[in-house]
Formats: C-alpha cells, sequence, structure tokens
C-alpha cells in the first residue's frame, strides 16, 4: 500500500508539471505581447509545446525531481528546483537555437522565472497538503524544549520531518537575556529555566525536552528540578560524551539518567597524540569484558589499532564484547583470548604469540569488602598478577603499559586498596630497567561499572527498598566510564616512564545525595516512598576517598583534566623481599603487616599491632 501510494504522488507532481510546462510558455507569450499573441508566434508554440515539455519532465526525472521526499523540503530543494528547471530551459533555448525556431528571447526567460515560481508554488502547497494531513491524524501532545540553541534547533528541524511525530511544538525556555521574547525556527521562546512551572501549565504542555548537551550536571540537576514541580514528562537529548563514544545520535532523546545529574565539562582530547601511539599497533587489554576494559576497546577500535587482544578469565564478558565490537568495527582485527593473569606461563605464551606493543592492564579484583575477607586472593591477582604481565611487557619490548588504578591506593584502609598502590610501587621498580614506558592512572568511582554502587541502588529501588546506604556523610569521585577511558587514553599519549597520573574528577559526590537522585528519577519520593536506611561502614570502607598522600604533591601536565604525582618510589631490595613474603604466606595477619610495611599509610581494623 505505501508502495502504490508513493507511485501516486510521483504520478500526481508529473501530472502537475507537465500542465505547468505547458501553460508557462503561453502566459511568458501573453505577458511579451500584452495579452495579444501574434498568430505566427501562437502556431510556433502550438507545434513546439510537445517536445518541450516531453524534454523539461525527461530532465525533471533524471534530475530526482520525482525521488525527493517534499513533505520533508529543505532549501537544498529549492535549490535542486532552480537547477532542473535551468537545465530544461537551456536544453529547449537550445533545441530553438538550433530549428532557428523564431521566439523572442524575452519569452524565453519569462517562461523560466513563471517556471520556477509555479513549480516552487506546486511543492509548497504539496508540503502543506501532507503536513495538514499529518497533523490531523489523532491528538498530539505539547511539546516545550529546553535550550534555544544549536541542539533546540536541530531538535525542532527533527520533529518537524518526522511524520510519525505525536508532538506539536510549542516553543522554547532559556536563560540567555538576549533570546528572551525572541523566537527560533518560528517558534517563541516563552522564559527561563524558572519560568518552567508558569510555562508549563500556561501552554497545557505535555512534554519537554531538555536540549543542552553541553550543560554540567548542576544545571542538569536545576532544570530537572523546575520540570519536576510542573508533572509534565522529562526527556533528554544525549550529553557529548555519548556523542563521543558514539552511543548515540544527536537527535535521540530518553529519560534523565544519574549520569547527567554529574556531567562535568567535555574532555578535549588530543587525537593527534592518542592515533600516535595506538594507531597501527597491537594492542593487549587484560580485563577486557569488565567496565574500564571493555570501553578502552571500543575507543581504541575508533583510533585504528591494527590488532586487538581481548583477554580475560570470564569467557561471557568476553563473548559479549567481541560481539559487540565485530558489529560496530567490522574491518578491526580481534583476538579473543582466555586466560587468568597469575597463571605466568599462560602469559608468556599469550605475549610470545601476539607480542603486544602497548598493554592496558585493567584486569583486578576490586570489591573491597570480598577481599577483606581473603587478602591472599586479593595479593596472587592485584599484585602478582600485575607483576607478571608488567614483567612480560618488559621482556617482549613491549612500547608502553598503563596500569589502571584507583584512588583507594591512596591512605588505604582496605585490602584492595593496598594491592592496588602495591602494584603501582612494582610498575615503579620495573619501570627504572626497562625500555617499556610503565605508568599509572588513578581515578574514582565510575558509574555503572560492575559492583559499584548504582546498579544495587537500582535493583532495591526497583523491589520498592529500602535503599541501603553505609554512612549519611560518605562520598566518592565520579566519573562516567567514556570520560575515565578518555583520560586513560591521552595519559598513555604523555607517558615517559614512571609516572601516576591523576584525573581531574570534580566534586565528591555524597552517597545519600545520589540514592536520593535515583528515587527521584524513577518518579518516586525519598522517605515517602522508598526509605533510605544507613547500615554503617563496611570492613575496608572510609567515609571519603583521596587522590594523594599528604606527602605526595603533583605537577601540571599538558591536558588540564590530568595531573602527575610526585611519588617515591620503595626501595628495591625492601620491596623484594616483601613481595617474597606475600608470595610465601598465605597467613592473614602476615599478609596485613607486610602491607603495612611497604605502605606506611595503610590503616586496618584488622590489623592486630
Amino acid at each position: 500500500m505505501i508502495y502504490l501510494q508513493k507511485i501516486k504522488d510521483k504520478l500526481k507532481l508529473l501530472l502537475i508539471d507537465a500542465i505547468i510546462l505547458a501553460i508557462a510558455p503561453l502566459a511568458a507569450l501573453l505577458l511579451r505581447f500584452e495579452g495579444v499573441i501574434p498568430a505566427a508566434a501562437f502556431m510556433t508554440f502550438r507545434t513546439s509545446i510537445f517536445w518541450m515539455v516531453v524534454v523539461s519532465l525527461a530532465i525533471f526525472y533524471f534530475y530526482g525531481m520525482y525521488h525527493r521526499i517534499w513533505h520533508y523540503a529543505r532549501m537544498r530543494d529549492l535549490i535542486a528546483i532552480l537547477g532542473a528547471v535551468t537545465l530544461s530551459q537551456a536544453a529547449i533555448f537550445l533545441g530553438i537555437v538550433l530549428q532557428e525556431i523564431p521566439v523572442p528571447r524575452s519569452v524565453i526567460i519569462l517562461t523560466w522565472l513563471l517556471t520556477i515560481c509555479a513549480i516552487g508554488a506546486s511543492r509548497l502547497a504539496f508540503k502543506v497538503n501532507l503536513d495538514m494531513v499529518t497533523e490531523s491524524k489523532g491528538d498530539k501532545e505539547n511539546l516545550l524544549i529546553v535550550g534555544a540553541g544549536d541542539a533546540g534547533a536541530m531538535l525542532v528541524r527533527e520533529l518537524e520531518q518526522n511524520a510519525a511525530a505525536t508532538t506539536t511544538i510549542v516553543g522554547f525556555v532559556d536563560d540567555d537575556v538576549k533570546k528572551q521574547k525572541g523566537r527560533l525556527a518560528g517558534f517563541p521562546i516563552l522564559g527561563t529555566i524558572n519560568d518552567l512551572p508558569a510555562v508549563v501549565k500556561a501552554n497545557k504542555i505535555d512534554e519537554i525536552v531538555i536540549a543542552i548537551p553541553s550543560a554540567d550536571g548542576d544545571t542538569i540537576r536545576h532544570i530537572d528540578m523546575q520540570c519536576r514541580k510542573t508533572g509534565a514528562k522529562v526527556r533528554i537529548m544525549p550529553g557529548i560524551y555519548e556523542m563521543v563514544s558514539d552511543e548515540v545520535g544527536m537527535g535521540e532523546m530518553r529519560e534523565i539518567q544519574l549520569e547527567d545529574l554529574l556531567r562535568r565539562d567535555p574532555i578535549h582530547l588530543d587525537f593527534a597524540k592518542i592515533t600516535n601511539y595506538i594507531a597501527g599497533k597491537t594492542v593487549l587489554i587484560t580485563g577486557a569484558g569488565g567496565s574500564i576494559g571493555s570501553e578502552i576497546s571500543r575507543q581504541i577500535s575508533r583510533v585504528g589499532a591494527r590488532e586487538i587482544i581481548l583477554l580475560g578469565r570470564g569467557e561471557n564478558s568476553i563473548y559479549e564484547i567481541h560481539q559487540e565490537l565485530k558489529r560496530k568495527f567490522p574491518e578491526q582485527i580481534y583476538h579473543t583470548v582466555i586466560a587468568n593473569i597469575t597463571d605466568k606461563d599462560r602469559m608468556a605464551r599469550i605475549f610470545k604469540r601476539f607480542q603486544p606493543q602497548v598493554v592496558f592492564h585493567a584486569a583486578a579484583h576490586k570489591h573491597v569488602p570480598l577481599m577483606e575477607i581473603q587478602p591472599d586472593e586479593a595479593i596472587r591477582n592485584n599484585v602478582f598478577g600485575t607483576k607478571n604481565v608488567a614483567e612480560l611487557a618488559d621482556l617482549n619490548h613491549a612500547e608502553i603499559f598503563v596500569l589502571i588504578s584507583t584512588d583507594k591506593a591512596v591512605n588505604p584502609t582496605s585490602v584492595m586498596g593496598a594491592t592496588k598502590r602495591t602494584a603501582e610501587l612494582v610498575l615503579q621498580e620495573i619501570n627504572q630497567h626497562s625500555k617499556t614506558k610503565f605508568v599509572t592512572v588513578r581515578f574514582g568511582n565510575v558509574l555503572g561499572s560492575r559492583g559499584s554502587v548504582v546498579p544495587l541502588f537500582e535493583k532495591q529501588i526497583a523491589a520498592g527498598g529500602p535503599v541501603t546506604v553505609t554512612h549519611k556523610d560518605m562520598t566518592r569521585f565520579f566519573m562516567t566510564i567514556p570520560e575515565a577511558v578518555q583520560l586513560v587514553l591521552q595519559a598513555g599519549s604523555q607517558a615517559e616512564g614512571g609516572e601516576v597520573f591523576l584525573f581531574d574528577m570534580g566534586k565528591p559526590v555524597k552517597i545519600k545525595d545520589m540514592a536520593e537522585d535515583l528515587i527521584r528519577l524513577h518518579g518516586l519520593t525519598p522517605g515517602k516512598d522508598i526509605e533510605i536506611i544507613y547500615t554503617g561502614l563496611r570492613p575496608g570502607e572510609k567515609l571519603y576517598e583521596e587522590l594523594l598522600t599528604s606527602e605526595e604533591g603533583t605537577t601540571s601536565t599538558k591536558h588540564k583534566k590530568i595531573f602527575k604525582a610526585q611519588i617515591q618510589p620503595l626501595d628495591e631490595s625492601d620491596l623484594q623481599q616483601s613481595l617474597q613474603t606475600l608470595k610465601e604466606t598465605t597467613d592473614k595477619q602476615v599478609i596485613l603487616k607486610t602491607l603495612k610495611h611497604m605502605i606506611p599509610t595503610y590503616k586496618s581494623k584488622q590489623l592486630q599491632e
């Protein structure tokens, strides 16, 4: 049925154009001779009109005039009309010259003008008719757009071009004083963001769309609070990070998420440097099935690595990321490897086979309470697993090795944090006698990562509560996974060897506030619909995280969001002796005391003095 309707529309336009092309020369003659056409001129018109119409229609067809969707007509379509008419009239003029037909040139020019006007008017009428038919189909919801900028204008175009759209745009709100009482894309700016409740009520708004991709978290939070006073449905266009990571297109809309309330300024990457050390190289990613590892694999696939080795212990997670990457980047070469980084012989065979030039080491045990219970496993994986991969990178002459560390390594109170700090020390020691550049990147929590607090809160809210928070004053640094990985890649490009890079994590966020935000985002009220209860600090947890110890200072780098910590490596013989002790023991107290010896700022409630 749709196909037949398209044919009908094309035939309708063809008939309209034929009539216009036949009448326009006659009208031109009438204008030229002031209403009285000489018999000879009229006879010439009668004998020539058929081939003139046929030639013009043929040119129109091959010019694509009947393949355009005029419901979505824009300036380029009007330019196409101008081009098609000009070309057809030029062909007719050539025919007249070749056949020596006595026609005044003014008639040709008048015909050209009249045809352009008539064809343009017919397409406008066609578009208006389709718009009226579309608008008459069912009731539409009134839509208000927050943000009268480029994104808002683009959203208007998208909605106007969508024949299936179920909304009617009413106007905009924007805090820019210069835009007040103005118009954008034909629609009025009805007030400021603080005026949202009144604007929604006065205009019977059903839906609000936030169209400010570059807005920071505080701005989104303020807009969201105003929107919630209205009772209208609220959606948002994607942020810069989502578009940079190709997760969504700019025209897509979705409900507000927690990530929107934590937005920071966009990261500006030096793609030339990133491309220089990754493009055309063989890259190994350990922990490639995890949150950070999988995002690293996505982003370096865009840079154009020669080969990417996806290494992980869990077959399902490696399988899933491999399937996703093959679909998104079919030209990229991938190798999937199931292996445990603590198995040095297995890892040695992998290095020998692939000879990776760049290594991103994201594999680690990171669950704080679980590692408190079994510190020997945390040592085996986080310390000696890292040592295995780093030594093999050195032995096989890798160019760069990047360790993904954590803010929990600073003044650690947990076994997990202490083992990550120990891994940093191991890397610094290996770097001193290696041509491979070993660097560490240290940052806080990432939203949506496995084992993070957000998925737990989501499950608790879905179950009707309560939401459990360990302490009302607990704070954490947060960033999105794409943001963290972009900085990881940028830090790798600055590697000289031995650095510990820190990221600008923004302001720490109260976990209590985050829980309340998530409850509100589900359309519920904290304390009323969903209770929040405080359970107390878990083993190894602390109220707030730090990115530096008091002894460590920082220096700036070429990137404003990346800093370099001034960290003194441990004495080599002392480090080796401590590592030997950790390797030979499974006794919990011996492990804790050895970690305390290596990291004087380590404080553990389990440690018996």
